[in-house]
């Protein structure tokens, strides 16, 4: 009797521990899901924190749960709320100026460049942009150089020097380990796989750098010396000399306005706004800017719309989710945009190196689809390049930034093979089949030539089907694609000289361009996809399962973590792969 009475009061523990647990969460989503603008204040004479070290992402995404709606996110961190909230700072009273301070940007270049153009356009309102840096990445400079007056801490660092890449090759460590890379490529340019066939860089991949580089590094340049009034060919000296290596130098050479500490940064603040020295400075950071004007924009509703679908991160077969591209979410936005009869254009937004050839060409359809309804005007972020620009060849135009990497036309099919490290561990595949190829693929054997030979054709009709949707979207003959496809990179404003491309700028021109074609000047937007989260999800999200992550940055370090993200990518890719080259760091 004791027994059963311990068991229900076990179970009845567990099921109040339970309803607590309940009534917590929704205690929870009612705070979290209550107004931020009762949270968030800008008192007046502030001044907006431009910090942006957190990992900046074009859309940071709707998260919706079905079963738990008090639980909804909308985050406000994306880069267009950033931009939003600069465009509105500019009209805010309560906002003074902005201060671009100790940065450390966590953005590509294209979204720096687009962030940059927004600080030019808040300067026009006459309110001041300062930068302070104790370290200066040239990344950091190259958005601080926009600023009216450029500080530096007195034993600063400055970083000028030219634009770098480094790509590791592993052909004789699979020699060495028996681990090694069953590989099939068309393209010539086509260098993701490049590093398993090789011990060095060919020259074809050498050049498409270079020429990538360079002409990343002209656009930065250019910018530059606009805001410094200093000459193109006296930053390259700069550069090439290393004259801002250190504060001294730095100013000298005009990059750097004041050597000064940041409490005089902070005071100089307090002058130009007109507040006593012993009077504290408000600050507002831009995330919490961001989320305060996101609740002040918009103004009257607009029934005619224009969707903004976004295709951020690699394109996977699958759904897809906030860090990737999958034809499920697409699919679902597309369908959805193009039944709305209030949308009347749409504006696809690639932040893709590309991924999943069947996953893209499933992409390619819908769009195909949606454009026989409304315009398709596609904006290009960091990056729209291999399947990135396969579904964005569809469009009715394309815009991209100079700073853009696009095209890398080519297709690659890649493969584990562990034959000769299990045999030098002691183990040993057999198999038993009942037809000739009914043993596709094994991990523990070598590719058959016949096996090779359909593995080719696969890579060979994807390769012809790409160019065929390229020349069909582009308007463009088959050799004049194969001319500029096999695999090459562009960079936009090179892009747009080959015909990849109709125009360079940012996502605003493309929203004017599927104005003119929708015929309509007042609208709203409306963002797309919605993620859809389910409970398991839900409790992702809570921490359960982020937590490993976490463990890991902090056990092995966050560069050793993004090189074991890239191989638990790479293991996790199926079928034929039209991807961006190499998984570069610029420098």
């Amino acid at each position: 009797m004791s027994f059963i009475k311990r068991v229900l009061s076990t179970v009845t523990g567990i099921f109040v521990f339970l309803a607590i647990c309940f009534l917590g969460l929704i205690i929870l989503g009612v705070i979290l899901g209550s107004g931020s603008d009762d949270l968030i204040r800008v008192k007046p004479n502030s001044v907006l924190e431009l910090t942006l070290d957190f990992p900046i992402k074009d859309y940071e995404g709707k998260i919706e749960f079905a079963d738990y709606p008090f639980l909804n996110e909308s985050s406000k961190r994306g880069l267009f709320n950033i931009i939003d909230a600069i465009n509105y700072a500019a009209i805010d009273q309560n906002i003074k100026g902005i201060s671009i301070d100790n940065n450390f940007i966590n953005a590509g270049i294209s979204q720096t460049k687009a962030l940059r153009g927004a600080l030019l356009k808040f300067k026009e309102s006459g309110k001041f942009v300062v930068a302070y840096g104790d370290i200066y990445s040239q990344k950091d400079y190259y958005l601080s150089s926009v600023a009216d007056t450029v500080y530096i801490n007195p034993v600063g660092m400055m970083e000028f020097k030219g634009l770098s890449t480094e790509q590791l090759y592993f052909k004789d460590f699979q020699e060495k380990t028996g681990f090694k890379m069953e590989i099939v490529r068309i393209g010539k340019f086509k260098s993701a796989v490049e590093p398993f066939i090789a011990n060095k860089m060919s020259d074809n991949n050498r050049a498409q750098i270079e020429a990538y580089l360079n002409s990343l590094w002209y656009e930065m340049k250019k910018d530059i010396s606009s805001s410094r009034n200093i000459p193109v060919e006296r930053l390259n000296t700069i550069a090439d000399s290393l004259l801002a290596r250190n504060p001294s130098l730095a100013k000298s050479s005009n990059l750097i306005d004041r050597v000064a500490y940041h409490d005089e940064y902070i005071n100089a603040m307090k002058y130009a706004i007109g507040i006593d020295a012993d009077k504290e400075l408000n600050r507002i950071e831009i995330g919490d800017y961001s989320e305060y004007a996101a609740k002040h924009i918009g103004g009257k509703y607009n029934k005619n719309k224009i969707a903004v679908i976004y295709a951020e991160g690699d394109i996977i077969y699958g759904e897809g989710d906030e860090e990737s591209v999958g034809q499920g979410t697409m699919s679902k936005s597309l369908q959805e945009a193009r039944s709305n009869p209030n949308i009347k254009a749409i504006v696809l937004r690639v932040n893709s190196p590309g991924g999943s050839a069947l996953a893209s060409e499933l992409i390619w359809r819908e769009i195909e689809l949606t454009k026989k309804v409304k315009p398709v005007i596609v904006s290009m972020g960091n990056y729209a390049a291999s399947g990135g620009y396969y579904i964005a060849s569809n469009a009715n135009k394309i815009i991209a930034e100079p700073t853009t990497i696009t095209g890398s036309i080519g297709v690659f099919g890649m493969l584990p093979n562990g034959r000769e490290l299990a045999e030098n561990i002691g183990i040993n595949a057999e198999q038993v089949v009942t037809n000739q190829n009914a043993l596709t693929y094994s991990f523990f054997e070598p590719l058959s030539e016949q096996q090779k030979m359909y593995i080719k054709e696969g890579v060979i009709n994807v390769y012809d089907l790409f160019t065929n949707r390229v020349a069909q979207g582009r308007n463009l003959s088959k050799a004049q694609v194969e001319d500029i496809a096999q695999g090459r990179v562009w960079t936009g404003a090179d892009a747009l000289k080959v015909g990849l491309v109709d125009e360079l700028g940012g996502l605003d021109l493309a929203l004017k361009y599927a104005a003119e074609a929708a015929e309509i000047q007042d609208y709203s937007i409306r963002e797309f996809p919605v993620f859809e989260k389910d409970l398991d999800k839900m409790l992702e999200d809570f921490g359960l399962i982020k937590a490993k992550e976490t463990i890991l940055k902090e056990e092995l370090g966050e560069e050793h973590y993004k090189i074991l993200k890239e191989i638990k990518s790479m293991s996790q890719k199926k079928g034929v792969q039209l991807v961006f080259p190499f998984r570069s760091e610029i420098n």
